[in-house]
């Protein structure tokens, strides 16, 4: 019983630390942009400098626009795909491969040409 209470109360205080650290994160990098900003457009562009709150806007609305900063965990598919994908090529012969290969080679420039 004593455990229960223990976890509830960690994951109460967890529930409270993440919106903060996630506020902290965005100041810091609000810091980050600014210095980098203001270190290399004005020279270079000939821009002006920055606020750090147009630094913590320009960070916020990148966020929106862009979506996250870190890696992106769908670009490659979930792992189950990838699994099913590299089951799929190991079931192949070297012609049902070759024949793979040419499809996706003229899929793909096709794509190019348009």
């Amino acid at each position: 019983m004593m455990q229960t209470n223990y976890r509830r109360n960690r994951g109460s205080k967890r529930f409270f630390m993440i919106p903060l650290f996630i506020i902290a994160a965005t100041l810091v990098m609000g810091a980050i942009v600014m210095l980098l900003w203001n270190a290399i457009l004005p020279p270079l562009l000939n821009t002006k400098d920055i606020s750090y709150w147009q630094a913590v806007g320009l960070l916020v609305l990148c966020k929106i626009l862009f979506g996250s900063f870190g890696p992106r965990r769908h670009s490659s598919g979930p792992p189950f795909r990838r699994m099913h994908w590299r089951d799929k090529w190991s079931e192949m012969n070297e012609e049902e491969r070759a024949k793979f290969k040419e499809e996706w080679k003229r899929r793909c420039e096709r794509r190019k040409s348009e």
